[in-house]
């Protein structure tokens, strides 16, 4: 039904292993994918940077020249797209969408479907583009199914398309389930005592900083452990005390050697329009780290895991960091295990794979009725006037 996918990203392909990274590697095992970023205006000339990673897998960077916008931004992307289709003799591909704000370009493409993968609701983002509401309308319109990256999500977007189905983040469970074994903990993290309380992720308006800053200075006993790129917001204005540790963006390889130092996972997620429909991937990935996770109450991790006792809730920094404590305090326990063994009860139902391969037919199912649809259209006769 297609070939070659042609996915069209928001976020690029080297920053933060997530979503889309985790769904177009397992795509890419299968047929050849073009990861086409966000453009970059730098150039003197429109030109595309194609770098194949693995594969099957090619990452596509647009460089436009400086101070282009608006239409005429998009048609010199349009004319790359088109450019890339004819030099790698693309055919038909199934277009598989996360920014709606690509949707200009990417419907004129001859296409054998459209899929739009909405992992976060971008609008409520800061710097948003004041036309993404309106783009991401017409890209309803086009889209033969939409996935959702959590329930909250889902609720909110399954009106407004006949074809939603809600697929919350899932997790690589082996690579994280390193952690649970003796690592040599990362130079830069060897030197923090303990007890240690980690994050790692995209540090941004989504974080708490007041919580954090709140919780470092009420109790120094605890280091509180930052692993991630920082992004839209100013790093001068992160908090900074001596049991804070910010270590920068670490590669995904990394993460579970930082993780297996760690005595707790937290998530200080901030109450706000930027988390509210927000479903964090971290949430399963500390869990199949084996380690306790304390977390604001975003509703995507309240339900399920928080409902079911697999993380602790809480929202003041009082509270939070006696969540903190009641997780310490519980290491080693016969309680421990008990919870140990509920997460990994959970966990065993859900892995990228099975993720990918549920979409998949989904995306196969969505592509044959728009062929019978297309059929359809065919047979029915023209009236005359």
């Amino acid at each position: 039904m297609f070939d070659d996918v042609l996915c069209l990203s928001h976020l690029r392909w080297n920053f933060v292993f997530q979503r889309p990274n985790h769904l177009m590697s397992r795509c890419a095992r299968e047929r050849r994918v073009f990861f086409i970023e966000e453009a970059v205006f730098d150039a003197s000339a429109p030109r595309l940077e194609v770098e194949r990673i693995e594969n099957g897998l090619h990452v596509v960077v647009p460089h436009l020249p400086r101070r282009v916008t608006g239409p005429q931004a998009e048609r010199l992307q349009h004319e790359l797209l088109d450019g890339l289709v004819t030099r790698s003799a693309v055919k038909t591909p199934l277009v598989w969408m996360y920014t709606p704000m690509a949707v200009g370009f990417a419907r004129r493409v001859q296409a054998a479907g459209y899929v739009y993968d909405c992992m976060d609701e971008l609008s409520h983002f800061r710097g948003a583009p004041v036309e993404l509401r309106e783009r991401e309308a017409e890209l309803f319109q086009i889209a033969d199914v939409v996935f959702t990256g959590g329930q909250s999500l889902y609720e909110a977007k399954r009106s407004r398309h006949p074809r939603v189905f809600a697929f919350p983040s899932s997790v690589d469970f082996d690579h994280f389930a390193q952690a649970r074994g003796p690592l040599a903990d990362p130079v830069d993290q060897a030197h923090i005592a303990s007890p240690r309380v980690g994050f790692f992720g995209v540090i941004d308006e989504r974080l708490d900083l007041r919580l954090l800053e709140t919780v470092a200075r009420e109790r120094p006993d605890l280091q509180l452990v930052l692993v991630g790129p920082v992004a839209k917001i100013d790093a001068r204005n992160l908090p900074r005390r001596p049991n804070i540790h910010w270590l920068g963006q670490k590669h995904y390889t990394e993460l579970p050697s930082y993780i297996a130092g760690w005595d707790v996972a937290f998530m200080p997620f901030a109450r706000n329009d930027a988390s509210k429909f927000i479903s964090p991937t971290k949430t399963l990935e500390y869990l199949a780290a084996g380690r306790p996770v304390v977390s604001t109450s975003i509703r995507d991790v309240v339900q399920p895991y928080g409902n079911e006792n697999l993380v602790r809730i809480a929202d003041d920094p009082r509270s939070f960091a006696a969540a903190i404590d009641a997780a310490l305090a519980e290491k080693g326990t016969p309680a421990a295990l008990a919870h140990r063994q509920a997460r990994d009860a959970t966990l065993a139902k859900t892995s990228w794979d099975r993720t990918w391969a549920r979409m998949s037919a989904l995306v196969q199912e969505a592509l044959a009725r728009r062929g019978r649809h297309l059929e359809d259209e065919e047979k029915t006769p023209c009236s005359t006037i």
